[in-house]
């Protein structure tokens, strides 16, 4: 299979595919003014082509930060996109689109991978989703778009997830997350007094959110939304590690990216020697797949800030494409199989 990638800073369309033939599969990353317009196009262009989009940055080996990308694949590949509606309240209702694209990709976990872009309830679609894609063994990676939108072949939709299943007809896939954090000290905490529908953290261990981190790291409530990119929480998933992002400080209580439940088992982070972390999944990948097609990878918001201010970004960006035809967008969490995650980069790997 081939991985293309076509951009416009401005957000011209035209120039941003061009070079781009016979696609089987696109993603649109567009930025919110033109994000309509740009779907509309693009269905012209390529009428029938499985696609989906949402309104966010994307990048190669640099960011396309307020314009449009457009990464397709192509030469040996099987798609089908769709959406699931009502995400808020009732994904499941939706379910037989995936079931139908399923039966007609075919395909099993060894060569097909699921990407989806959601609205929103990420946690809950991922669930939904994974009802499905556990039966052939299937990996997803995705993330969450800006504003409430997603796309899926020509047509815009809200409180929706796009989704699509790409079949490499030439190889293997992979999927991969990186987490850039572990634990701080030996802090362990109950959450309580949760709000999850608005991913309030009310209390640790029966003590204000708030109060409890402010202590052990010494920041005022100003400082405790930047202090998130070095020390986020963590929820203990099995032997993984879900990392927890601080949105904005609600009164005593913090609010999160992700949603925390009442009971949930929480740590404390701390940033690691990302650039070290970051050679090891290359080294890794290079491992699992000598020959590369391409890679598609998903890299949160807090991420791309902290890789911008500390100077990393262009150089991470250099070291990915070592591996060959890299490309992603910047999500506002991150999708994993069925677990929803912050300030993490998820990808997946065609042989």
């Amino acid at each position: 299979m081939k991985q293309f990638f076509g951009m416009s800073q401005s957000g011209n369309l035209a120039e941003a595919v061009r070079g781009l033939h016979a696609p089987q599969f696109i993603m649109l990353l567009s930025n919110e003014k033109q994000f309509e317009m740009h779907v509309e196009a693009l269905e012209q262009r390529y009428p029938g082509v499985p696609s989906i989009g949402c309104i966010g940055m994307s990048y190669q080996t640099g960011v396309v930060e307020n314009g449009v990308g457009v990464i397709a694949f192509s030469d040996g590949v099987s798609a089908a996109a769709d959406v699931l509606e009502q995400v808020s309240s009732m994904p499941v209702k939706y379910i037989h689109r995936l079931e139908r694209d399923m039966q007609a990709v075919g395909g099993s976990g060894e060569d097909t991978v699921c990407i989806d872009f959601c609205a929103g309830n990420d946690a809950c679609v991922l669930t939904t989703i994974n009802t499905v894609l556990c039966r052939q063994g299937i990996s997803l990676v995705g993330g969450t778009g800006d504003q409430g939108k997603v796309s899926a072949n020509g047509r815009i939709y809200q409180d929706a997830v796009a989704y699509a299943l790409i079949r490499n007809r030439n190889g293997r896939v992979k999927t991969y997350k990186e987490n850039i954090y572990h634990q701080l000290g030996n802090y362990r905490f109950i959450a309580s007094n949760t709000d999850r529908a608005n991913y309030i953290l009310g209390s640790l261990n029966g003590k204000p959110a708030k109060q409890v981190y402010q202590s052990i790291l010494h920041v005022t409530d100003e400082e405790i939304l930047t202090r998130t990119f070095q020390n986020p929480f963590g929820k203990i998933n099995g032997d993984d590690t879900c990392i927890i992002s601080i949105k904005e400080v609600n009164g005593n209580a913090l609010a999160c990216f992700r949603q925390v439940n009442d009971s949930d088992v929480l740590i404390l982070l701390e940033l690691g020697d990302y650039q070290a972390i970051t050679k090891n999944t290359i080294q890794q990948i290079c491992h699992d797949f000598p020959k590369r097609s391409a890679i598609f990878s998903v890299n949160c918001l807090f991420r791309y800030k902290l890789f911008s201010e500390r100077g990393y970004m262009q150089a991470y960006l250099r070291e990915m494409a070592a591996l060959g035809s890299h490309a992603g967008f910047v999500g506002y969490g991150e999708h994993y199989n069925n677990r929803f995650v912050n300030q993490s980069m998820t990808c997946v790997v065609f042989e």
